[in-house]
């Protein structure tokens, strides 16, 4: 076990499914400890248990990113556990994709909370540990959204862009401490995300769009290996990525 994966104690939001639980599968194999983070218990504990059992480390701990205090318990566990936290992963997001004039006002919220304040909870949770340790890495999760606007995902996509200034502005500050920052924006990935679309016909051709192009979920914890396994001294900053056959 090798490339600057082993040994590393990674903290994974939204992690008890799709891009979150593919990367906690892929790190541990790696050897890094994994703490998995996501309101579904059950699915979270199954998950630490398969690690622990195939001798990995995990540790499981119910968290909803838009509680603030949540986030930072997610944290505390880890550095109580392991001793310190050397990755945070900001994975949990919502994509209730709907046109404005319909007002899905409850979705705009649930949106705003998760995607954009549960990033931010993630980044005041890790950083005072980062900063003390005077290293770290923090991995926030956009969206080709993030970088292109279409009918129907104007917020989500506001969201996801918000996720990309974030995660810039949070590279310029913190190099002082010595700490890494990624971006990572997938394109279609095999996820339940669209299962959080309420508009009937909006999930109906957004299930169809998945089922043509979306790619495994496996994809995304790769790029994850790749920023993660770079010499300290090299920050990727930004991944861009899509299934091949994807235009948009």
């Amino acid at each position: 076990m090798s490339n600057n994966i082993a040994g590393k104690v990674v903290v994974i939001t939204g992690a008890s499914s799709g891009l979150g639980e593919a990367t906690a599968r892929l790190l541990s194999s790696q050897g890094a400890s994994v703490v998995l983070g996501a309101r579904r218990v059950d699915r979270l504990k199954s998950l630490a248990d398969e690690l622990t059992q195939k001798g990995g480390k995990a540790l499981a701990v119910a968290t909803d990113v838009t509680n603030s205090d949540q986030v930072k318990s997610l944290v505390a566990a880890s550095v109580q556990k392991f001793g310190r936290i050397d990755v945070m992963i900001n994975n949990a997001g919502l994509m209730p994709l709907s046109l404005l004039e319909r007002f899905k006002i409850d979705d705009w919220n649930r949106m705003i909370d998760v995607n954009i304040k549960g990033v931010l909870y993630g980044i005041a949770a890790a950083l005072p540990h980062m900063k003390k340790q005077k290293s770290g890495h923090i991995i926030n999760v956009s969206s080709v959204a993030g970088h292109e606007v279409r009918p129907g995902s104007v917020v989500y996509s506001a969201t996801k862009h918000a996720v990309r200034v974030i995660s810039e502005g949070l590279r310029q500050e913190v190099k002082p401490y010595n700490i890494r920052t990624t971006v990572i924006s997938p394109g279609a990935v095999a996820t339940e995300l669209p299962n959080s679309i309420t508009e009937p016909d909006v999930a109906e051709n957004t299930q169809k769009f998945y089922e043509e192009f979306a790619i495994p979920a496996e994809s995304f914890a790769q790029a994850v290996l790749y920023a993660m396994s770079q010499p300290d001294e090299v920050d990727i900053n930004e991944i861009l990525f899509r299934p091949t056959r994807q235009e948009l």
